[in-house]
């Protein structure tokens, strides 16, 4: 089975978790919007394997790629631009946006090259925001810990902060700054978390990092 196939097969199982777990994807959401407020004002951007269009929705991202068919169909009926490419492979002219978002990139085939694609297109002084679940937090234990009887990330590999640093540096981003949220259990949040700066305390990170 490819990395593809279960966001291609499972859409309904996959939809089902933001409805299942709101708070938490209010929280993330507000976490990579805190990041992305930094930003001026009016700037284009692209989310990278943006899904059925959950995260480029409420942030207000209008274009994207994503690999999955069935994924991609959703996203449309969201009025979302999104065009069938993978991560490594950008179909972008060079220096074409001010930001590039990936929510997530545990299920990346070569990230070294999703990077190096990502720093491609954006224009000088753009801005690399990524969220991760950090390989070291409770969630991301609990995660690789259960990968093998999960439907989405039974072949995910998950990075930690030192991990995460190390790559923007080898793909020349500079800069880094993070910020942090899910803290604690996801089936225990009841409400919106604030997110924090830094990281080590919460599950779901952030980075902004520039060109």
């Amino acid at each position: 089975m490819t990395a593809i196939s279960p966001f291609e097969t499972h859409v309904e199982e996959y939809e089902a978790w933001f409805e299942k777990y709101p708070y938490a994807y209010q929280t993330e959401i507000n976490a990579i919007r805190s990041q992305m407020q930094e930003l001026p004002e009016d700037l284009i951007g692209i989310e990278v394997g943006l899904g059925t269009g959950r995260y480029a929705m409420e942030l207000g991202i209008k274009e994207g790629v994503e690999p999955s068919e069935n994924m991609r169909i959703v996203a449309l009926d969201r009025g979302i631009e999104v065009m069938d490419a993978k991560a490594e492979s950008l179909p972008y002219k060079d220096i074409s946006f001010d930001f590039v978002l990936f929510v997530t990139i545990c299920h990346l085939d070569d990230i070294h090259r999703a990077l190096k694609e990502a720093y491609r297109v954006l224009k000088p002084g753009g801005s690399l925001i990524i969220g991760f679940i950090d390989r070291h937090s409770q969630v991301g234990q609990l995660y690789e810990k259960n990968k093998k009887r999960s439907t989405f990330y039974r072949q995910a590999h998950f990075y930690s902060v030192e991990d995460v640093k190390e790559l923007l540096k080898e793909a020349r981003f500079k800069e880094p700054v993070f910020t942090q949220t899910i803290f604690g259990e996801i089936e225990n949040i009841k409400m919106v978390q604030i997110p924090r700066e830094g990281f080590g305390e919460g599950s779901f990170v952030v980075v902004r990092a520039c060109k």
